[in-house]
């Protein structure tokens, strides 16, 4: 998306390791988020594992940062359980999920899960929706990406829209470029038919049903853990980069933001309560030496 402009973005950026002045709308009554390295010791106490965005939050260009991979690493051995949570296909997210240490992958935001078994390690598909639910939105849904392809000047499917099963994406970002009046063109359209429209860092996606990221949070935080949303979101960190990622901002009480976060303050609705330094990879693994490292102290 088109980096945000003006004051909104500025009072964003960092001032010699600081945040500048609160701004005169603060989002969803809540200030702007603090600098992660003003985090107090002893404010992650508690934490069990975190929750992830992929795409521009361990990634640049759709590749796994070095620096996101070591970090995983690190968490892994350290005991510290991973989920991620993408908007991003499940064909696309095989692989992942079975080549990065993490828990679990909730893809196509929130509908299907890729559940890695803790005993033998195997993967395991799970959707939120039944087949016959999945077959008949289908059919809607392609009937929506063509209408949007055929009246939005530049529109196109993602290129990984051949993995998806439970919704539609349209690139914006990754490999086709649609300035911000198109991709609200996108967002209506998908609304006036009857979709939930999300914007990512690079796609629009569109999906029908009553999930979300912070639904497929809740999903695997009681599938894997035990654990509901509602009552256990402070045991959890929430890293992500972008709009999408509202729904957990919103809900977690220790969400982060990557820095390139900071192109979306403009529109933001839900921030999070604490930025990092870093961009992307850097960001997230930023986040991930703050935890063990608040994790360390707390068990010294």
């Amino acid at each position: 998306m088109v980096p945000a402009r003006g004051p909104a973005a500025a009072a964003w950026r960092f001032d010699d390791g600081m945040m500048a002045s609160a701004p005169a709308r603060p989002l969803d009554g809540r200030q702007r988020p603090a600098p992660l390295a003003t985090l107090p010791r002893g404010a992650w106490r508690g934490v069990q594992g975190l929750l992830t965005d992929i795409d521009d939050t361990l990634t640049r260009d759709g590749a796994l940062e070095p620096a996101a991979l070591a970090a995983l690493q690190r968490l892994h051995a350290a005991g510290v359980p991973v989920v991620a949570i993408t908007g991003r296909p499940l064909g696309w997210c095989r692989d992942l999920t079975a080549a990065w240490p993490v828990a679990a992958v909730v893809a196509e935001n929130g509908a299907v899960a890729l559940v890695r078994d803790a005993a033998t390690g195997a993967v395991h598909t799970e959707y939120v929706q039944d087949e016959p639910t999945r077959r008949r939105h289908a059919q809607k849904l392609a009937a929506v990406a063509a209408r949007i392809v055929a009246e939005v000047p530049g529109a196109t499917r993602a290129r990984d829209s051949a993995g998806r099963e439970t919704d539609i994406a349209i690139d914006h970002g990754e490999f086709a470029q649609l300035d911000e009046a198109r991709i609200a063109q996108v967002v209506a359209l998908m609304r006036a038919e009857g979709l939930v429209a999300s914007v990512s860092s690079i796609h629009v996606n569109g999906w029908i049903g009553t999930h979300d990221k912070a639904s497929g949070a809740d999903w695997m935080l009681q599938r894997l853990f035990g654990q509901r949303l509602a009552d256990d979101a402070a045991r959890w960190v929430f890293v992500g980069d972008s709009p999408n990622d509202e729904a957990l901002f919103a809900r977690l009480p220790h969400s982060v933001g990557v820095a390139n976060l900071l192109r979306f303050a403009a529109t933001l609705r839900h921030a999070p309560a604490w930025l990092a330094a870093g961009e992307r990879g850097q960001g997230f693994a930023e986040v991930a030496a703050t935890l063990l490292a608040q994790r360390e102290a707390a068990a010294a």
